[in-house]
This record gives C-alpha cells, structure tokens and sequence, in this order.
C-alpha cells in the first residue's frame, strides 16, 4: 500500500453545483491554475455532455493546464463518455470518471435497474471508457446505504474491466467514521483484485461527518481523497480539502501518509475561490477561517506569547497566514496588551502601564475589539 495520498479536487465540477454559484470559463481556469499550483493530483472540471459551458471549461482546462490530470464526469452511458473523451483530447494526462448508484434506493427510486443490469451496464461503460484512456474512474454513488455484498461484486467486475480507481461515495452524508472505516476497509479484504485500484473517498458533510469519514477511509486503506475548496458543494457541502490534507499533515504520526501539496497555498487558494464563488468561509472555519490563528482570551494569549504551540497545532505560515493575531477584547489581559503595545512602537514603566491598562479595561467593555486606533488615543 502507497503512503502517497492523491488530491483529487472537485471544486470546479461537485463546489459548483453548490446554489447560487455559477463561475465563468476564465475563473474556472483562475482556480484551476491555483489549483494546479497547489500541487492537487486531479482536477475535476466539469460533467461535459451536461451542457456546452461545463464542455467548454473541461476542454479549456485540458488544453491550459500540463501538470496535473484532467478529469471529466459522465453518466454511464456511451455518448457521455464519447463527449467526455472528447472534451479531454488535449490534456497531458486524462481521466474519465464514470458509473452508477449501487444501493437499492437508487437502483430502485433514479435508475430503476435491477442490480443485475446495473452492474452490466457499468461494465460497459468502464470497457467504453478505456477505448479512450487507461485512466478510468467508476464511482459507485450512494456506497454508504448499499448492501456490502452488492458493492464488493461491482468493484471486482469493473477492476476486471479496466477500472484503475475505485470511488466509494457517501453521497448523502449517511455514515459515521467507523462505519465508513469499515466499508473502505471491507471492500479491501474482500473483493479478490483490489490490490489492481486505488480506492478513494467521496464524503458529503449533511451530519458534519465529511472530513471525519474521509479520514477514517483514509486510515483504511483508501489512498485518494475527493475535496473542494472551502467544503463548498450541493447541501452543506464537500469535504474540505484544507481540512484533510492539515490532518494528514499534522498527525503524520497517526496516518503515515503524505500529498504533495504546498500547504502554503491553502490561504490564497481558499481567498480566491470564496472571491470567485461569493461563499463567504466563515470566520471559525478550520485552517482557513479569519479567526483560525487569533486569540483574544487572556489565558491563550499569555500561552501563545510564551510558546506558540500551547493553543496552536498549526504553525500559520504553514497554510500562508501572516502571523497568529492578538486580538484585544474584555478578555484580553495584560501580556496581550503589553504584546500589541510593543508591536506598534510603545514601552512603558510597569506603572504607567497599569494606568494604561486600567483605561484599557473600561473602554474594551464597550467594543467587540480594540483595534490599533484605540490604543493610540489610550497612550495619549
């Protein structure tokens, strides 16, 4: 098993569908520029025959971006992959990503396919795929709620048909970590040629679980990861690729895995795809989030001041932050104060500083934040 993890970003095709956004053929080459600067392994651009926008953007990335691989969507049907394959032609490296629901609920509610002709049908579509290229996705949409015998017979039938990655999607959010642990795991054991695909984790964050469940797949055995930026995407959301690769990143004792991202574009990334998309990252979001390295309490800031890594797991320069912010509230106690005084030029006697401080206290009951203007009016 690879201790290489492959970031497969779908920003530009699953973040899109989010509502209300909807991005122009030259911000989807901006992000996927970014992206590729990133160091993210796929990009998957759009669902080609779904409209000639989303054909166009695929072919445009394809032709524009030479370092990391080109995925286009289909259903499973010959002329989406005809269309897809199209779209790809002039990419360096292209993937086509392509299958079907596999539990009953889908085959019965959407498809309504037996499970036999369902996993004829994806059979096909993986052969159709590899006339193409030998880089052939199958998803297998809403794994998290099918029956695990069904599910182990679909990945051995598409391995055999020339499928060389395996995405195990929990379309709707359904699973817990250990139940999706298992399932990454299960398929593993137990389908006779999984040793031929790499498995990968599609999470979707409807119980808050996405990053969670794709960890755990992770620690499975599953060795891609399906993210967009900022966790965007249809309902509440993809799983966070910030998210994920930090936590590969910073508990490297627990994983034993590594992505060749440059962390250090995880800021400007996730910037400009809210920019871009008009989804707001809120401020207590993980690892990107305006407040993820401030600290206005007393207690963290005295700890902070004297060792950063008391309340701070993520040194932040390494996701291209500018510092940890002191951030003075009615909370904030005196080594704050005293830090953000020294920071804009002033020092003082222990007594005129308990004046100041003193004065400090009363006017932070009144605002949410003394910024730099107020402290220059205490001082005079």
């Amino acid at each position: 098993m690879s201790d290489r993890v492959l970031v497969f970003d779908t920003t530009l095709r699953d973040g899109e569908q989010s509502p209300g956004v909807r991005l122009s053929l030259e911000e989807k080459l901006e992000i996927g520029r970014q992206l590729e600067k990133l160091g993210v392994d796929i990009i998957e651009a759009g669902f080609p025959i779904s409209s000639p926008g989303d054909f166009a953007s695929v072919n445009m990335l394809a032709t524009e971006l030479r370092d990391v691989t080109i995925c286009g969507l289909t259903r499973a049907r010959e002329k989406d992959i005809e269309v897809a394959a199209e779209a790809l032609a002039p990419a360096r490296r292209r993937r086509i990503h392509t299958g079907l629901g596999v539990s009953d609920n889908h085959l019965m509610h959407k498809l309504r396919m037996t499970r036999e002709e369902a996993l004829e049908t994806g059979v096909k579509a993986v052969r159709c795929a590899r006339q193409f290229t030998d880089d052939v996705e199958y998803f297998m949409e809403d794994s998290g709620r099918a029956d695990l015998d069904y599910v182990y017979k679909v990945v051995e039938e598409v391995i055999k048909a020339g499928a060389t990655t395996i995405n195990v999607p929990d379309t709707t959010g359904y699973t817990y970590p250990n139940e999706y642990y298992h399932l990454i795991k299960g398929i593993i054991e137990n389908v006779p040629n999984s040793d031929m695909a790499v498995f990968s984790c599609h999470c979707h964050n409807d119980l808050g679980m996405a990053t969670a469940n794709t960890l755990a797949g992770v620690m499975a055995g599953a060795r891609q990861v399906e993210v967009t930026v900022n966790g965007i995407g249809e309902r509440a959301g993809n799983t966070a690729l910030e998210e994920v690769v930090m936590a590969l990143h910073i508990r490297k004792d627990k994983f034993e895995v590594t992505t060749r991202l440059d962390t250090t574009q995880l800021i400007p990334t996730s910037r400009m795809v809210s920019r871009l998309t008009g989804m707001v990252v809120q401020r207590n979001k993980a690892v990107v989030g305006a407040n993820a390295y401030a600290h206005s309490s007393g207690i963290h800031q005295d700890g902070v001041l004297k060792e950063r890594s008391t309340y701070e797991i993520i040194d932040p320069l390494l996701v291209g932050a500018e510092k940890s912010e002191i951030i003075l509230t009615a909370r904030s106690g005196r080594h704050g104060l005293k830090h953000r005084l020294a920071e804009i030029g002033f020092a003082f006697s222990d007594e005129r500083f308990e004046e100041i401080y003193t004065d400090f206290l009363k006017l932070a009951d009144t605002k949410k934040e003394v910024d730099e203007d107020d402290l220059r009016i205490l001082v005079r």
